[in-house]
């Protein structure tokens, strides 16, 4: 196997020197990612782009149904919960290893948590978890026995069980943390489909199958994810031979694969967003006229149908319109009025001063973000909102973003692509979700009564009964505008003809455990 693999990635490392005459390696598949992850520690990821990495290296206790966003067991076999909502008893898979040989078992399941969730823990330090607040409502996790782990929550939580099949709920090895420490996430060893072999930073990471994989073996032999930041770079080596799947692939680009009999083309609607967070902690959008002038001042419908070329929707609010259940059709989006726009300039008192705006190169969910900041910035310039752009990598825009805008920047632009219509609202709307809280309300958007509803949304168990409270969120953040709404995004990918059995899940996600590579 070790010497099979060996003479793959030397394959590989041949294909990525001549991208003009490139042959991927034989059931090696080559994965054109669009960014370098950040980590491969899933603990510590917020990024699609890493977690498509990741869910073929770990396991969490539940999964996504395949082509779904409901939950099946993995690690868990089954599971109970309480009348009251806040217990939830799991049975754990009998056998499994981790990929450094140790035993998965209840303790590492309540390992895991722990040091995401207890500052005290010895393990704490080996952070930050950005999304620990998925599992805010944990009071406590117990070992039953060594195939059984129990979780009270604080609190009914609604989306408990979607949150566990999140990547942030997926199972490391407590033996690697404790052996690597901080380095875990170069290090890293899960239960999953794939082992990790290689990081060779900018240029690749390697997994090789898991032979012993509780629930089958993949047919690959190994998957190279390769970061290609550059759309048209990306582009250039899927048709040159260099790549076996392409990713986040630009829209002019689509027709050069459809109706070509080497490639395939797929497409998945999600629940994704995009959207412009605009800073009201300090400068002009403290006010809420000059935040919806920006929304009438963009002219959405053209960046969709010009710009991405009908790969996307017009986002009229908060949340994507893939949470069917939860989302409230009768909002309408902004419309393109510029003179609306200007007029309430004008009532605000709006000076002219310049704004300055985060634009990243690319990264997780970001569409055509230069182009699509230029656009932006022509619009908001035509109504008399002079904009000036800063351009940044994808970890650095990050770095930049989260942290929060205020005394930094007036506009960022970002996307989300998420498991539960709690989870955006709930970790970048809330007042308690300031940066400075571990959140990711980097705008600094604060009312009590969206606190509320977002509250009370996660704690019922009536579906109906959270559908109608997400639903006057979205109109009271419409209204709000503390972001410009611009585009839900269809996500796409293409293959060559020669791969077997890829699909785009409404995760995001790309789950290769079944995909074959034919000699």
């Amino acid at each position: 196997m070790k010497r099979l693999l060996a003479a793959a990635l030397a394959a590989a490392s041949l294909a990525f020197g001549a991208p003009a005459i490139a042959q991927t390696p034989p059931n090696v598949l080559i994965v054109g990612q669009i960014a370098e992850p950040k980590s491969l520690d899933p603990a510590t990821d917020t990024a699609v782009n890493d977690f498509r990495i990741l869910v073929n290296m770990y396991d969490g206790l539940v999964r996504y149904k395949d082509g779904t966003l409901e939950v099946e067991p993995a690690l868990a076999t089954d599971w109970d919960i309480s009348e009251d909502g806040k217990t939830y008893t799991f049975k754990l898979r009998e056998g499994v290893k981790f990929h450094d040989g140790s035993d998965f078992n209840a303790e590492a399941v309540k390992f895991n948590f722990d040091r995401m969730l207890n500052e005290d823990n010895e393990y704490y330090d080996t952070g930050p978890f950005p999304l620990a607040f998925f599992f805010s409502s944990i009071d406590t996790v117990e070992v039953v026995d060594d195939m059984t782990v129990k979780f009270t929550l604080t609190e009914p939580y609604a989306p408990f069980l979607s949150n566990l099949a999140y990547p942030t709920g997926l199972i490391v090895s407590p033996a690697a943390v404790k052996e690597y420490g901080k380095d875990f996430g170069r290090h890293p060893s899960g239960t999953g489909a794939f082992k990790f072999e290689e990081w060779d930073p900018n240029a690749k990471v390697v997994v090789s199958r898991n032979e012993d994989y509780w629930d089958g073996a993949p047919p690959l032999e190994a998957v190279v994810f390769r970061p290609v930041t550059d759309a048209n770079t990306r582009v250039a080596e899927m048709l040159s031979g260099g790549l076996d799947v392409m990713v986040e692939v630009p829209p002019d680009a689509l027709q050069q694969f459809s109706g070509n009999d080497n490639y395939k083309v797929y497409e998945q609607a999600g629940p994704h967003l995009w959207f412009l967070i605009l800073n009201m902690k300090d400068g002009v959008f403290a006010d809420k006229k000059v935040r919806q002038a920006v929304n009438y001042a963009i002219n959405k419908e053209a960046i969709v149908n010009d710009i991405l070329q009908g790969t996307a929707d017009v986002a009229a609010g908060p949340t994507p319109p893939a949470f069917a259940w939860a989302y409230d059709d009768s909002l309408s989006p902004y419309p393109y009025d510029p003179e609306k726009a200007k007029s309430l300039l004008e009532e605000a008192g709006y000076d002219g001063s310049e704004l300055t705006f985060y634009v990243t190169e690319g990264g997780s969910g970001m569409l055509e973000p230069q182009a699509m900041a230029t656009q932006i910035q022509a619009d908001l310039e035509a109504v008399g909102m002079p904009v000036a752009i800063e351009t940044y990598e994808w970890n650095t825009f990050l770095g930049k973003v989260n942290p929060g805008l205020e005394g930094e920047a007036d506009m960022a632009e970002m996307a989300w692509m998420t498991n539960d219509p709690d989870t955006l609202p709930y970790l970048a709307l809330r007042s308690e979700a300031f940066p400075d809280q571990g959140g990711f309300n980097s705008g600094y958007y604060s009312n009590p009564e969206v606190d509320t509803l977002l509250e009370q949304a996660r704690t019922s168990t009536d579906q109906a009964e959270r559908a109608e409270l997400y639903k006057k969120m979205q109109a009271i953040v419409q209204d709000d505008a503390p972001w410009a709404f611009i585009a839900n995004w269809k996500q796409n990918a293409v293959t060559k003809a020669s791969v077997e059995n890829f699909k785009l899940q409404p995760s995001f996600f790309l789950l290769l455990q079944k995909v074959a590579k034919p000699n």
